[in-house]
């Protein structure tokens, strides 16, 4: 998002276009948390997630290569629609793989690392920003999305293994 914020000041120079940024996320939420439950419900989530991740690593790819700030704004709905699925299926299968007894541990593993993120996130984009172009900190952020599939892929099923128990 810091780089996304830098290119938008870059190709416009507007605070407002920045700003613009900023309501997508809300907006893509909005359009989904009527319907996406009952996706979800019906899907299998780790495949889901893994399709999400892909998705949006293949639409950060495109970022470097669009001029047009509407076509940024679209992709970025685009890229936010797809990531206010992973959110709430991530939930589920956390609570599906995790044992009733882990998962305290487990949200607050979870939330320390979300905080950390937070904190050291904005710093290693300072670092990247200076030392490589834009380009390249969308093309990391593609690559981190790519991995985290891969990671996902490694996963149990837990639906499958639902599916199981309840034959």
């Amino acid at each position: 998002l810091i780089a996304l914020n830098v290119y938008i000041i870059d190709l416009t120079g507007s605070a407002a276009a920045v700003a613009g940024l900023y309501i997508i996320r809300p907006l893509a939420m909005l359009m989904t948390n009527l319907w996406s439950g009952s996706v979800i419900d019906r899907v299998n989530k780790r495949r889901l997630m893994i399709f999400i991740d892909i998705v949006r690593g293949l639409l950060v790819v495109c970022l470097p290569f669009l001029h047009s700030l509407w076509l940024i704004y679209f992709l970025l709905l685009l890229i936010n629609l797809a990531g206010s699925f992973f959110g709430p299926s991530s939930q589920v299968y956390i609570t599906k793989l995790i044992p009733e007894s882990e998962r305290k541990r487990v949200n607050s593993l979870i939330g320390m690392a979300g905080n950390g993120a937070i904190m050291i996130g904005p710093a290693i984009a300072g670092v990247l920003m200076t030392t490589v172009s834009l380009a390249v900190c969308f093309y990391i952020n593609a690559a981190t999305f790519i991995i985290c599939a891969f990671f996902i892929f490694l996963l149990p099923n837990v639906d499958e293994q639902n599916n199981h128990v309840r034959e």
